[in-house]
């Protein structure tokens, strides 16, 4: 078992929440008259990280990397294939019927898409009291009060209630979407993607309501996202994701300040820079990512990387901390500090 990287500096001096440990997730792909196991997608292939008390871990990477499928394996919205998934030391995998039930009371999703997280047929207040239904907190006059509490924390009318999703503006919807995840009063909240469907003007407003959320309600955030820009905003620390591996994890100052990995240079170099008079030096990444389903040999991203080495495409890096709370997988730091595009 690899050793788990932890945050000893976080923001939040408090207790470790959320402790993921080796965590793998194969899909099998059949083939023949029999159906038979001929291959397997990598889709996350054994990765570890902890999150302490209030604080906000930003997960990045392109598309098809895994970043959701962790959040859904945290969740159990997806079974892992192995690993351990601990929230406030109890492992989430190894919970079955009641005790899932009762465990998913303390973790929430946000949904990328906040129309089609919603029941169309259903006014927004349903959607958010199905929740306080099923857990049976509260009577029904108290169900009623804590949903128009939370839609006014949101910034909506409670009036609003009586509506269906379709009569609203995409960020409002995902202000529904925010109050039917923090009704219940989580410990611990996915947010997979939750402004990349809004307007730029939006995606500010949601942002800071969810910070100002976190600071009300002590909560804790696994922030799923592929701009850097918007993790940059929101998180404590960052993990950097590729092809269903991290391949670098930091605090959100170092990280910004000194990437380690190649992939995390390449990534920060294509943040824009909103001042026309300065230029920022582009890494171009060639070809496509690999597929999942028949990854590279040796470290994963050495197809793609403009120094890797031969030891790269033989031999897999160890995961690895060479700086304070700062961990990285590469063989070739040293080239990678002094690359320049």
């Amino acid at each position: 078992m690899t050793e788990t990287p932890q945050n000893n500096a976080a923001p939040h001096q408090q207790e470790l929440l959320l402790q993921v440990r080796d965590l793998v997730k194969h899909y099998p792909v059949r083939g023949g008259v029999l159906r038979r196991v001929v291959a397997w997608v990598k889709a996350v292939d054994g990765i570890s990280f902890s999150i302490q008390h209030g604080e906000t871990l930003g997960l990045v990477g392109e598309s098809g990397c895994g970043k959701s499928t962790v959040g859904n394996c945290i969740l159990r919205l997806l079974e892992p294939t192995s690993g351990s998934i601990e929230l406030n030391g109890v492992d989430i995998k190894e919970l079955d019927g009641k005790q899932l039930k009762t465990a998913r009371r303390d973790m929430q999703v946000i949904f990328q898409d906040p129309y089609s997280s919603l029941n169309p047929r259903k006014p927004i207040g349903d959607s958010i009291l199905a929740g306080l239904k099923i857990h049976k907190i509260g009577s029904s006059k108290e169900q009623v009060e804590m949903m128009h509490n939370m839609v006014r924390k949101v910034g909506l009318d409670p009036y609003y209630c009586h509506r269906y999703p379709h009569e609203f503006s995409g960020g409002q919807r995902q202000r529904i979407g925010i109050a039917r995840a923090l009704v219940l009063r989580p410990k611990f909240v996915v947010c997979d993607e939750p402004v990349s469907a809004l307007d730029v003007s939006i995606q500010s407003q949601v942002l800071n309501l969810l910070s100002d959320l976190q600071d009300e309600f002590d909560l804790t955030y696994l922030f799923i996202a592929h701009n850097l820009s918007v993790v940059e905003h929101i998180s404590d620390r960052v993990a950097v994701m590729y092809l269903g591996k991290i391949v670098e994890m930091a605090p959100r100052e170092a990280l910004f300040a000194e990437p380690l990995h190649m992939y995390t240079k390449a990534l920060i170099s294509a943040i824009p820079i909103p001042d026309p008079t300065l230029e920022r030096e582009h890494i171009l990444l060639e070809g496509e990512v690999p597929s999942p389903l028949n990854p590279p040999p040796g470290c994963h991203f050495h197809p793609r990387c403009p120094i890797a080495t031969e030891q790269c495409s033989q031999e897999d890096p160890v995961f690895e901390e060479v700086a304070p709370n700062h961990w990285v997988a590469c063989f070739n730091l040293e080239q990678a500090a002094q690359y320049r595009g």
